[in-house]
Parts: C-alpha cells; structure tokens; sequence
C-alpha cells in the first residue's frame, strides 16, 4: 500500500503499463513482465512497512519492485507457465460460479492450474496475446478510474494490485466488464495484426 499522495502516480503507471501490456504486450513481453513484476515486489515489500512510515514504504516499494522486475524478466518460462495457470484457475472460477454457484473444489483448481500451465507452454505465442491484451486492457481501466476519481480504483491503483476490482464483481457495474471485454479485444486484435507475419 502506498501513501495517498502517490496514488496519482500510481494510476498514471498503471494506465501506461497496462497500455504497454495490451497492445504489445507479446512483442515487449519482456517489458511487460518488468512492469508486472515491478507493481508486484512493490506491493509485497510496502506492505512489510508500517503505515505511518511514508518513507519507508516508498523506499521499500522501490526496493522491492526493481527486485520483483529483475525476478520476473529472467524468470520467462516459469512466468508463462504461472500466466496458464492463473488463467485456467480464472476460467474455472468463472465457469464454476455459473454453473453451481460455488467454490471450485480445490483438486478442480489443481487440475485447472497445471492444465493452463501446460497448454500455456505448448500454446505460448497465443497465450502471451490473449493475458496480455485482457490484464493490460483491466489494467488500463483501474487506473484510468483512480484517474476519475473512483475509490475503490484509487485503493487497487496504490497497493498495485489490479485485481481488487474483480471483473465480473457486480459491484463494479456491468458496463465495465463490457468496456474490459472490448478493450481486451482490440487489444488482441492489434496484437493479433502486429505479430501475424511473425513466426514463433
């Protein structure tokens, strides 16, 4: 968590990144997982510190995120493999959730988890689009809410974790899932068009 008065940095940085992430996302992959890995160390190592010390958090949100990129840059394989599985574990909540309205058990999120992995790692050119273009394109609408004003963006933009706006919660309305799907298209789309003549 970092202090109120870098929550508009914060923003700003996310809709940047999350630009980054969703339109060239695979051909900057690298990049982007330096962005990711950076909100990611910083919001770990900021909230080892206490609340009231701004400096410390700010210093151990910088510490922490040049060692979350540097981990997260040499570590391409494993972040692939980790992307499949987050996105399997995300499709099977989803699918769940309509289907019996409950908690997947957790064997189910097992299987899920190391299925994504593996067609991550055999599929790994369409599956760096498509994280790419939807975590870049949710991205891009969390921080452009703490932009506007929004509270519960303003909170996800400063602790860095953009996914305290989960994207098919009601709360956040429905024209934002709508806006999220849309983006993350195009941003697949230009993908899609950028990478199209490129072998893998």
């Amino acid at each position: 968590m970092l202090p109120a008065t870098l929550e508009f940095p914060a923003a700003v940085v996310l809709v940047i990144g999350g630009a980054v992430a969703c339109f060239a996302g695979y051909r900057l992959f690298r990049v982007v997982l330096a962005i990711y890995g950076f909100i990611l160390g910083a919001l770990l190592a900021s909230s080892v510190m206490g609340i009231s010390n701004h400096a410390g958090m700010i210093v151990a949100a910088i510490a922490g995120g040049i060692v979350g990129a540097l981990l997260f840059t040499f570590a391409y394989y494993v972040c692939i493999g980790l992307i499949g599985a987050a996105m399997g574990t995300l499709l099977l909540h989803i699918i769940w959730d309509y289907a019996k309205h409950t908690e997947p058990t957790t064997i189910a999120v097992i299987i899920a988890s190391v299925g994504g992995a593996v067609i991550a790692m055999a599929l790994q050119r369409y599956v760096i689009i498509v994280s790419t273009s939807f975590s870049g394109a949710w991205t891009i609408i969390v921080g452009g809410l703490a932009l506007a004003g929004n509270r519960e963006a303003e909170r996800a933009a400063a602790a860095g974790n953009v996914w305290i706006l989960y994207p098919f919660t009601p709360a956040t309305g429905r024209w934002v899932v709508i806006l999220w799907f849309v983006l993350g298209l195009t941003g697949l789309a230009v993908q899609t068009g950028m990478t199209g003549k490129k072998k893998f």
